[in-house]
């Protein structure tokens, strides 16, 4: 039997992931086959709780979503994570392989942020390999998502202080310094902090993220809404708790999403007893940080007003994105030019200020 028709019985009777090699180049050097470098590099990824937490954090961001609501338990050595959006959600024919390698929404939007590379189709990934399991357990396309992972902490450490809140300062440079273990509420905090203008996050246990939830849609549930109650599969995640008026069906909507807890405390959310959480943004005391006035938006829910919450001295331009918004500029001013005759080939002059960007364009006729 030649080696090609040994590697084919090998790889039918036990399957492909006993055939990690694709090519042996000699001398102790091999070409891998492409899955074992996507669970090697998904390995790499993921090495802690926090990882965990700040990937499902940007694909929350990355979906769209404008709260975030994220409850954290831990029992003995098992590490709960529930995760829950209103964001742009998943079909239920996808809902099993987002978790594979390469599977992404984000096809031209491939970016890098503070934490890395994001939109490659590799985190969802990275997590359901580190994690002892890992499940969207409600969502649909357009209602948002509820994300549940369990992983073991003797094979996914995290920081041994989780309790500790971060102090943040504002420095001289206009840039934020942060003390404290790095555990998953400074994690939420730094993340909370990047992106305070389009998305709110809350944090909290099962039982807290259950109340904030309850609360999230009781100014905009329709009537016709909470008769057909939080079991109804065409209501936002968001909002089924909210639409839920007896004990069993909010224990049972709520266990649904993921959030276990007595039915106790869930008696206790309905009978006002607990509050909801504010969002994490407003426990951050940053001097230099201005928060705003609560608001209502569309979605029902209090949140920072992104246009006073500050956390520079002034705006401040890289060279780099001062020239790319210049050109952005002038390729808007061409349409305008050639309508009215003008010559195009003005470069626009940026000006950038404490609180404002002054853009100048010499207006020169054609000749």
């Amino acid at each position: 039997m030649g080696d090609g028709n040994l590697a084919s019985f090998i790889e039918d009777v036990c399957g492909e992931g006993h055939l990690r090699v694709e090519t042996d180049l000699g001398g102790g050097f091999v070409r891998l086959r492409s899955s074992e470098a996507e669970r090697r590099q998904a390995a790499q990824d993921i090495r802690s709780s926090e990882d965990i937490i700040i990937e499902m954090l940007r694909n929350a961001r990355d979906a769209h979503a404008s709260n975030i609501f994220v409850a954290c338990t831990r029992e003995g050595t098992t590490r709960r994570i529930v995760m829950i959006d209103d964001g742009d959600g998943v079909p239920k024919h996808l809902q099993s392989t987002v978790f594979e390698p390469r599977v992404t929404s984000k096809l031209d939007s491939m970016h890098m942020d503070k934490w890395g590379v994001h939109g490659r189709g590799m985190a969802l990934y990275s997590i359901a390999v580190n994690a002892e399991s890992a499940e969207i357990v409600a969502s649909d396309a357009g209602l948002g998502s509820a994300f549940v992972v369990e992983t073991n902490l003797e094979k996914l450490p995290e920081k041994t202080d989780q309790s500790s809140f971060p102090t943040f300062e504002l420095n001289e440079a206009g840039t934020v310094s942060v003390r404290g273990p790095k555990n998953i509420l400074r994690t939420a905090c730094e993340f909370a902090i990047e992106s305070r203008t389009s998305v709110n996050v809350f944090m909290g246990s099962s039982t807290d993220i259950a109340a904030t939830l309850f609360a999230f849609g009781l100014g905009s549930l329709s009537a016709a809404d909470r008769l057909a109650g939080g079991n109804d599969q065409k209501l936002p995640v968001c909002k089924r708790l909210s639409a839920c008026a007896s004990l069993s069906g909010f224990h049972q909507v709520a266990e649904s999403l993921g959030l276990l807890m007595s039915e106790r405390s869930a008696r206790r959310i309905l009978d006002g007893q607990i509050a909801p959480l504010p969002p994490l943004l407003s426990k951050i005391k940053i001097e230099g940080l201005q928060a705003s006035d609560a608001l209502e938006d569309e979605k029902g829910i209090a949140r920072e007003k992104p246009s006073t919450a500050r956390l520079t001295k002034g705006l401040k331009l890289s060279d780099e994105d001062a020239a790319r918004f210049a050109r952005k500029i002038a390729q808007a001013y061409a349409e305008l030019a050639d309508a009215y005759f003008l010559d195009d080939s003005t470069e626009p002059q940026i000006k950038v200020s404490k609180d404002a960007i002054r853009i100048t364009i010499p207006v020169v006729m054609q000749s």
